[in-house]
């Protein structure tokens, strides 16, 4: 299972991804980075055929310029990525003799940024589809979006969109280690960037365990308040 999600914050974007592979037709489990730099000011993440995303990868390493500076980021994204996505799906073979369900080769990407004074977040989905959800305020791709998205939704009251990209990180992280309980294909390590407009930090282990305990003392405040609702 992959799970990549995004929050808007008030100064910028979090975008953050576990890191498990799992290749269900060979029974295999095995980690790998999900979370990718686009130029300074963005990064992305990808669920779905590994062939697709890894030939993107230095696709949209190359073009982060063209892309952060474009009036319309949505379009330019999805100028580069649809014939990387045309050109895997005119050349799969669906039926191998002897081999069973290979998976298929769609993918889905998710970007996020900072560029021009705005903040974004871009879905392409495996049909070549555009998705913009900085109006939202939250999206997430990967066999485990349903459950990141209703997580999304029971943290929605804490008005992320209002909080600087600290308590950004902080939702993040819950959120995920929240997918790791309940799902043993989603693992970590986890990948954490936060974005704003002077640039794109990628969280060390060391910042991401810092967020881990900040989320820890969260989850200890609300039961903290939840022993007094009735008091």
């Amino acid at each position: 299972m992959t799970v990549v999600l995004a929050v808007v914050c008030a100064d910028g974007v979090v975008i953050g991804s576990d890191s498990q592979i799992t290749e269900s037709d060979r029974g295999l489990s095995f980690p790998a980075q999900k979370l990718h730099a686009m130029g300074e000011c963005a990064a992305w993440g990808g669920s779905g055929a590994r062939g697709v995303l890894n030939d993107l990868k230095p696709i949209l390493e190359q073009s982060a310029a063209a892309i952060l500076e474009s009036p319309d980021i949505g379009d330019e994204i999805q100028e580069r990525v649809l014939p990387v996505m045309r050109k895997h799906y005119a050349n799969y073979i669906e039926d191998v003799p002897g081999e069973g369900d290979g998976g298929g080769v769609s993918a889905y990407l998710l970007a996020a940024g900072v560029s021009q004074g705005q903040r974004w977040i871009v879905e392409i989905n495996p049909n070549g589809l555009i998705g913009r959800y900085e109006d939202v305020g939250f999206h997430a791709i990967g066999s485990g979006a349903p459950m990141a998205q209703q997580a999304g939704a029971l943290l929605s009251h804490f008005r992320m969109t209002e909080r600087p990209v600290e308590y950004g990180v902080v939702a993040v992280v819950r959120v995920l280690e929240a997918l790791s309980l309940t799902s043993p294909s989603v693992g970590g390590p986890l990948s954490v960037a936060r974005i704003r407009e002077e640039g794109a930090h990628h969280l060390s282990a060391e910042e991401v365990d810092e967020a881990r305990r900040h989320a820890e003392r969260w989850e200890q405040l609300e039961k903290d308040a939840l022993d007094h609702l009735f008091d």
